[in-house]
């Protein structure tokens, strides 16, 4: 029952990122039928291209083996290069075909998907013991679509083979007066037509499982709304370990803003909100940003200026637009220069005022 409440949530398409993780653990969709249907025409076409080549290929060397029978040393090493002998005839009369079947075979699975390295499938998993899994499995969606498909495969073969074969019942009698040389060619003409209506008929077959699959594969992939939250949550970040790790940030530019308030020239303020302190040396190409704050943190700077005799110059328009335009450690926009300038030489004009008084 729960099982089946899991299937009903999943409501959801696949994201990319699951259809990759599937593929990366060898879960992907895939038909038996799309092979047997690649190595069936496969060898179809073998036997249509090479079938005389093979034939005399094999045929040669034992021909001749029959023939000069005589000459062979039935010693050990006769034995032994007669058996090379055979063996580099076969594989040169088979090893073409062999190479054509073997990338039928591969073809047939890299038109269905892209090439899989998991050892996922290899792994031991209880499912595949257990009776209650088995049962699942030959009773459900799968094992009726896989029975229903052998169905309509041996009744479709047996059609096939009646419609190609019936026609040519009265010269299949007669084959037992034909020369071997003549019921060769017969037979391999009518293997021919008959992997050709086999052909036909699995691609039909093939075409069908492939998208049953491949369907079954995608509802399999599906997920529920929690899913995609998990999903999310890996991939951009748990929301509250984000939310810490801002604190954590703030906490840390706060402390090293308090650190950098001393070493400030000037603390231009509105008296109730912003601060913004700024630190100008000569030489320097403008001044720069190196703290910068709102209420609290506002007052904050303007307390540690104050123990540190450094001027707070109050000027509402200059500080709200400094403090929406220039980040930390970096230079006041041009478009304030001017402004900043006469806040810089006003400071310094009292500074040199009160040193000419003290000294």
């Amino acid at each position: 029952m729960a099982e089946e409440n899991d299937a009903s949530d999943k409501t959801e398409d696949p994201t990319q990122k699951r259809l990759d993780d599937a593929h990366e653990k060898g879960d992907v969709a895939k038909s038996q039928e799309v092979n047997t249907w690649f190595v069936i025409a496969g060898a179809t076409l073998v036997l249509s291209s090479f079938s005389g080549s093979i034939g005399g290929g094999v045929l040669m060397p034992l021909r001749n083996l029959v023939a000069n029978s005589w000459m062979i040393r039935a010693d050990g090493p006769g034995l032994m290069a007669l058996t090379q002998s055979l063996g580099y005839a076969l594989i040169a009369a088979l090893g073409v075909p062999f190479l054509m079947l073997m990338l039928a075979a591969i073809a047939g699975n890299m038109i269905q998907h892209r090439l899989v390295w998991s050892a996922e499938s290899m792994k031991p998993k209880f499912s595949k013991v257990s009776p209650g899994a088995g049962l699942k499995r030959i009773f459900g969606k799968q094992g009726v679509a896989n029975f229903a498909k052998g169905l309509f495969k041996v009744i479709a073969l047996g059609a096939v083979m009646t419609a190609v074969l019936w026609p040519e019942r009265h010269r299949l009698d007669a084959m037992v007066r034909f020369d071997p040389a003549a019921i060769m060619g017969v037979t391999t003409s009518l293997t021919l037509k008959l992997l050709g209506a086999v052909v036909a008929m699995l691609a039909v077959v093939a075409i069908a499982d492939y998208f049953f699959q491949y369907r079954t594969w995608f509802e399999r992939q599906k997920m529920s709304l929690q899913d995609m939250k998990e999903e999310f949550k890996q991939s951009e970040g748990d929301p509250h370990i984000k939310a810490k790790i801002r604190q954590l940030r703030m906490e840390r530019m706060k402390k090293r803003m308090m650190a950098a308030v001393p070493k400030a020239s000037v603390i231009i303020t509105n008296p109730t909100h912003y601060s913004v302190a700024l630190r100008y040396e000569r030489g320097m190409a403008a001044p720069v940003c190196v703290a910068k704050g709102v209420d609290t943190i506002a007052l904050k700077i303007r307390e540690i200026a104050g123990k540190h005799d450094i001027p707070i110059v109050e000027n509402v328009p200059l500080a709200r637009a400094l403090y929406a335009t220039v980040d930390i450690d970096e230079e006041i926009p041009v478009e304030h220069y001017h402004a900043v300038a006469e806040v810089i030489g006003y400071v310094m004009g009292l500074r040199r005022g009160l040193a000419g008084r003290q000294a």
